[in-house]
């Protein structure tokens, strides 16, 4: 993902590899850090990203939760170093579960829509 300066304004390269995405914080609206990139998931057919699983809370890896995330939620900061997000740690608190299992059937659509309704955005595939 490219940095943004301001939302919708890209500056710097235009792609990036998804290592160097993964292990990137998250901070909230006011710069606190609440958590970090875990992984991408990326629909196959378009190779849009279409979620991030973010990983917050616990002490060294010890005790993390994992929440799916769209996309979409997070502008890259470039004087933060790292993803910006209008989520409140209590908002991850109350997320459904979505993501937990390897082999999580990701065709279930309503429980996408289930996931994209919390998050109020609208839906990666469109409707």
């Amino acid at each position: 993902m490219a940095r943004t300066d301001a939302p919708g304004v890209v500056t710097g390269k235009p792609l990036i590899e998804s290592d160097r995405v993964e292990g990137t914080a998250v901070y909230d609206r006011n710069g606190k850090h609440i958590g970090s990139v875990k992984r991408l998931m990326i629909d196959k057919k378009t190779g849009q990203v279409a979620y991030t699983v973010l990983s917050f809370g616990g002490f060294l890896g010890i005790g993390d939760q994992e929440h799916t995330i769209p996309w979409n939620k997070l502008d890259y900061d470039t004087s933060l170093g790292g993803f910006r997000t209008d989520i409140t740690e209590d908002q991850l608190r109350g997320a459904p579960s979505f993501y937990r299992e390897r082999d999580y059937d990701w065709s279930d659509r309503d429980r996408e829509r289930e996931l994209h309704d919390y998050w109020r955005t609208p839906y990666y595939w469109g409707v």
